[in-house]
């Protein structure tokens, strides 16, 4: 059995999102997982006889991230929804593979907002496949910490059918709903564009008793905003938060902020889908109409964001991977949407950590505090005022090795 020892970060500087410096000449003593101490490199004090020092100079401690717009079990790519339909055992292969993305890309937190369904062996039900991932990866230490909302809830017409609940008026939205608490779900995700982009797919009454019968649960419910009509349901029914957001007006985000609904971003995936432009040869991608539609979405998009922002409202943030184009390690990629979308460096950052935590009630996650968990990484540069150092992770405190 390997007993881990002590282990000392000496002299880096420390990255707290809350502001937009760094603190310079910084040590902090981890020991069984946990920060034992902050202290200044040249006041160290005692330290342990059988420390084990990792000369940090140079390099910047930042605080483990949290994805919160993620699906674990699938890859992402430019065929991200054919995916879906893999066979399950394959989907949580992928699960695995993510899941060491994750950590090397230092997040330590994925917010899972949907999985394929799938029969589970044990007993023949079909349930959620990230539930099987969490159940995998609760005991690991070296695995990303994640919650779930099982697999979409959404009105038929709209998402390729097979991989998911599908109900089409409230009392089948409530029965979805009830099922997926039931199944273990941490919280909800209702799927808010329907099958007409003019229509919500569900009246503010039928997604409120969602939301009561959510909250009554001890559960949260967040709901997928492509359009500004569904958006506008789920905020007046009280939703916990909006994925994606996409066609927010100055209406929707002042009472967003005054309810304290969060925004959970994934601007990045405009980004990706660009890109696909010069990889792909796809004609949603390739094509000029496809890239002026692209080009519109985004914009809109970053003036969505940049209204919530600057009304307030709480702002989160994801990828999208596995569910959307981008993959588990690109987290970096939607830092730098922010800043483009108005955000200073280290705002875009604290929505990439702390605002996260804030929306899974995770005190702890997104912050390095003494006598929490050492979940932190490494990396060259500043990402309070440089987001693009979030891709030189050199370290994972977290990892073996």
């Amino acid at each position: 059995m390997i007993v881990s020892r002590p282990t000392l970060y000496r002299d880096a500087a420390l990255a707290d999102p809350s502001g937009p410096s760094l603190r310079k000449e910084v040590s902090v003593l981890v020991d069984a997982g946990h920060v034992v101490w902050i202290r200044s490199s040249s006041d160290e004090g005692a330290l342990p006889p059988d420390v084990h020092v990792i000369d940090a100079g140079g390099s910047t401690i930042v605080p483990g991230m949290v994805d919160a717009h993620s699906h674990v079990t699938l890859p992402g790519g430019s065929h991200w929804i054919d995916r879906g339909a893999d066979p399950p055992e394959e989907l949580l292969e992928v699960a695995e593979h993510n899941g060491d993305l994750l950590g090397r890309a230092g997040v330590r937190w994925a917010r899972d907002v949907g999985s394929p369904l799938a029969v589970d062996p044990r007993d023949g039900q079909k349930r959620a496949l990230a539930l099987r991932v969490r159940e995998r990866w609760r005991l690991d230490p070296n695995r990303p910490r994640i919650r779930v909302a099982g697999t979409w809830i959404s009105h038929s017409g709209v998402i390729t059918g097979g991989l998911l609940i599908e109900a089409d008026d409230g009392p089948a939205l409530l029965k979805a709903a009830s099922t997926q608490l039931d199944d273990g779900a941490d919280f909800l995700k209702l799927y808010l564009d329907g099958p007409k982009k003019e229509e919500a797919p569900w009246s503010t009454e039928d997604v409120q008793a969602v939301v009561e019968l959510a909250h009554g649960r001890g559960a949260k419910v967040t709901a997928h905003s492509g359009f500004l009509v569904g958006a506008r349901v789920g905020i007046d029914a009280g939703v916990d938060s909006l994925e994606h957001g996409f066609e927010l007006d100055s209406d929707a985000v002042a009472m967003m902020a005054r309810q304290g609904t969060f925004l959970v971003s994934t601007l990045a995936i405009f980004r990706s889908w660009a890109s696909f432009a010069q990889t792909t040869t796809l004609p949603r991608f390739v094509s000029d109409e496809g890239k002026e539609r692209i080009a519109r979405r985004r914009e809109r998009a970053i003036e969505s964001v940049r209204l919530a922002y600057r009304a307030g409202v709480g702002v989160a943030t994801g990828t999208d991977f596995g569910g959307g184009s981008l993959r588990a390690n690109h987290l970096a990629w939607e830092v730098e949407s922010l800043v483009e979308a108005g955000l200073k460096p280290w705002e875009a950052l604290a929505s990439a950590t702390v605002r996260g935590g804030d929306l899974l009630n995770e005190p702890e996650a997104g912050r390095i505090v003494e006598g929490g968990p050492a979940d932190f990484f490494l990396v060259h540069g500043d990402p309070l005022t440089d987001p693009t150092a979030l891709w030189r992770v050199w370290r994972v405190a977290w990892l073996p090795g």
